[in-house]
């Protein structure tokens, strides 16, 4: 594969005639964009963001739908600015603490967009600048419109190996979500990592189904299949309904998912086996949370096609360790073997273990992200002799091959979304009713784990479930809203009097 430091290097690098991205046709055929398309475009929207006063270092807040625009967008703003992919589903309250965290000086709205982040960047003095889609030049072309920021930037041009292309925010349950900075150096050695395991070539064609604003849908969902000079088929985001009308449009080669989506899909598959006769693919993809062995095999017998379990956390710019294609060996319930960065086993000294050992999994290499921004605690926390610890307990055998045992660390994952139980904790305490509380996560069946929170109410205060419940959803994202809130006089406390949320569930016998 050809060496490459940068995002706009990669692309420059690949075939010109080459087709890079295309998108479900609805009313009208898509038009594919090209590799020269998809170069010339990085080209434009650097010379239009210096333009406008903004270039290498400057953070741009990026807040579009899943579509092609949003795809090529993240690559084209990354290539000059510092992108800053947001959820599109999050409240006020949210947009306006992560643009003021990541100290935004621009932001990117679809054209006519009325989503709250347009309100909150004039509250904040942020300029908003808005995408025209220009799909009649190629599926995911744009052009960006918008009134300048200040003067010439004070770095122009394309962004550099070291600068900044991406950052996102990692949640953490003792301090506020902490900022993860991914260099063009991170997310290249990523993305030649993820096309290395999966052996991608220009032949390839994936149906892009993963969110555009999380590490997965961004490095193997988007420059994975880049770096590779293949084809992405990016949809709307995931729809089981309309998954195999695009499976037929597309004829994929691949597609990555997380496990809710594969079961979901595979709910489905009984009454599309001739889609999937019909349209072959080479290998299945999952990643963000753990598979389900039973699933896996489902999988497999479904689709006649292997299912690759891939290991990966936002701090390494997504993939650390995957399970390996066939022939090799791939074992169900492992998370396969070390796939980009060395992987190794640590215990709390920071000794590096023997194979068999149970400890903490620690990782280094070119994709780990170089530290947490303005975080001089969390990083002395994190990296340990160069080491960088995921928080992650796992073991691994003699063949390398890596078996997470536990997490370390009480976010809750899920699905694949990765909640903070203290920033759910902080709006909790926001209601005048409320004395104490501890989010957590609970089992569930299909999810992994669902949000829980008990509450202790203030002396003379009454709330339901409902009421609380309807307040959170003013200020947070749906998925952060707990489905399980439990009111109680006392919530139970460890040995040092402290509350403590992992067991939680277990202890009040929430066991999914």
């Amino acid at each position: 594969m050809k060496t490459f430091t940068t995002l706009s290097e990669m692309i420059a690098l690949q075939d010109a005639g080459a087709a890079a991205m295309t998108a479900p046709a609805g009313d009208t055929p898509a038009v594919v964009l090209t590799y020269a398309g998809l170069n010339a475009l990085i080209q434009r929207t650097t010379a239009t963001l210096n333009r406008l006063g903004l270039g290498r270092g400057d953070r741009v807040g990026i807040v579009l739908p899943n579509c092609p625009e949003m795809a090529s967008g993240f690559v084209a703003i990354a290539s000059a600015c510092t992108a800053a992919p947001l959820n599109m589903a999050y409240r006020a309250d949210e947009f306006e603490f992560y643009l003021s965290d990541i100290q935004a000086k621009a932001l990117v709205l679809a054209e006519g967009s009325t989503s709250p982040a347009r309100d909150v960047a004039a509250k904040l003095g942020i300029k908003v600048l808005e995408l025209r889609a220009r799909p009649e030049q190629g599926a995911g072309s744009f052009e960006i419109i918008g009134e300048a920021i200040g003067g010439a930037p004070a770095q122009g041009g394309a962004a550099q190996a070291d600068d900044v292309a991406l950052i996102l925010h990692t949640s953490g349950t003792t301090s506020r979500p902490k900022i993860v900075p991914l260099t063009h150096r991170n997310v290249c050695a990523s993305a030649r990592n993820i096309a290395r395991t999966l052996a991608l070539t220009p032949a390839d064609v994936e149906l892009h189904l993963m969110p555009l604003f999380h590490i997965h849908g961004l490095i193997a969902g988007v420059l994975a299949p880049w770096a590779a000079g293949s084809k992405i088929f990016c949809t709307p985001g995931f729809n089981a309904l309309k998954f195999f009308a695009w499976m037929k449009e597309a004829r994929p080669t691949w597609y990555t998912a997380v496990p809710t989506m594969h079961q979901t899909i595979l709910a489905r598959a009984s009454g599309n086996l001739d889609v999937i006769a019909a349209n072959p693919l080479r290998f299945i993809r999952s990643s963000s949370s753990s598979m389900p062995p039973q699933v896996i095999a489902e999988v497999e017998a479904v689709f006649k096609a292997p299912l690759i379990e891939s290991y990966g956390m936002t701090e390494a710019a997504h993939q650390m360790a995957s399970n390996p294609l066939p022939p090799a060996k791939r074992i169900p319930g492992a998370v396969g073997i070390a796939a980009g960065p060395e992987v190794a086993i640590m215990d709390e000294d920071g000794q590096l273990l023997p194979a068999g050992s149970i400890g903490e999994v620690v990782i280094r290499g070119e994709n780990v992200t170089p530290g947490y921004e303005n975080n001089a605690k969390a990083n002395a926390e994190a990296f340990t002799h160069g080491w960088f610890r995921t928080g992650d307990q796992g073991q691994m055998d003699a063949e390398g091959y890596l078996t997470l045992t536990g997490r370390l660390k009480e976010i809750i994952n899920r699905g694949g979304e990765k909640i903070s139980p203290r920033e759910v904790d902080e709006v909790i305490m926001d209601h005048p009713a409320v004395a104490q509380v501890v989010t957590f996560g609970m089992p569930h069946a299909k999810l992994g784990e669902e949000v829980a929170a008990a509450v202790v109410l203030r002396e003379g205060k009454a709330l339901t479930e409902k009421e609380l419940r309807d307040f959170l959803s003013q200020r947070l994202a749906d998925f952060k809203v707990p489905r399980k809130i439990l009111f109680m006089a006392e919530i139970p406390k460890g040995a040092t009097g402290k509350l403590q949320r992992i067991g939680l569930a277990a202890k009040l016998g929430l066991t999914g």
